[in-house]
């Protein structure tokens, strides 16, 4: 079977996944990949549900720990790494802008980054493990297609703070349909949760939108507009902010 290469692109970048390009992707390939984030959200949400119901027998705490290990081996760390570069330094630059961004560009992980790593990683086990004791599984689902999807979208609609960077370069070759694409995710997200949750599960992900948009606030006040890590950082943030909210609805 023979997948779109944007789509292959996507899942390349994204995940773990031993997928090799059959080409060199040019810069409108790289730009058509946004199409595909939330799916490939939606594909690592699938894969978590799937090892929901191989674990049903298992206790919720050792549950949350295969699944929450799973889900940062899927995704490379990848946007971890954005979320401890972002942490470092957002503190060490002092809320100089050309500090910011020289802190991001270092490869070393500093206290900082190190202690938001942890807090992320122990917000969202614990979580985890009140929403499957609770039987909210459909979190899992939603948590990392919610996650993808916000990056096309803060993507498109910031400047991106380092000129010819690859944020800049994918936003520049985005397609026009972009835009209702996402905005069709957004819907369906938000109808799977009112079916599952009634109108109570759309709060946390109107607490998402608000949060995202405070977030954009924030690195353009401070940096002009978004980076790879500012982008990585707002999706475990995202991820994050909707499982505490859910388990504390539910």
């Amino acid at each position: 079977m023979k997948f779109p290469l944007a789509l292959m692109i996507a899942l390349q970048f994204l995940t773990r996944l031993p997928v090799r390009l059959p080409s060199l992707p040019t810069a409108q390939d790289n730009g058509r990949s946004l199409l595909w984030y939330p799916l490939v959200g939606a594909l690592i949400g699938l894969v978590l549900l799937l090892v929901h119901w191989l674990l049903m027998s298992a206790a919720p705490l050792l549950q949350a720990a295969i699944i929450l290990s799973l889900w940062v081996w899927i995704s490379g760390a990848l946007h971890l790494d954005g979320l401890a570069d972002s942490a470092d330094a957002w503190v060490g630059g002092h809320g100089d802008r050309d500090r910011t961004l020289a802190i991001m560009k270092d490869p070393a992980c500093g206290p900082i980054g190190v202690v938001a790593l942890v807090l992320m990683l122990l917000l969202k086990f614990a979580a985890l493990v009140s929403l499957l004791e609770n039987q909210a599984w459909l979190a899992l689902l939603l948590a990392p297609w919610i996650g993808r999807l916000l990056l096309p979208a803060l993507l498109i609609s910031t400047p991106y703070a380092r000129p010819g960077g690859l944020g800049a370069e994918l936003a520049t070759h985005a397609p026009a349909s972009l835009k209702p694409a996402l905005l069709g995710h957004a819907l369906v997200i938000a109808l799977l949760a009112l079916l599952a949750w009634g109108p109570a599960g759309l709060l946390p992900l109107f607490g998402v939108v608000l949060f995202t948009f405070y977030w954009r606030r924030v690195i353009i006040r401070r940096l002009g507009g978004t980076t790879g890590d500012t982008a990585g950082a707002l999706l475990e943030m995202a991820e994050a902010l909707l499982l505490v909210a859910l388990s504390a609805i539910f």
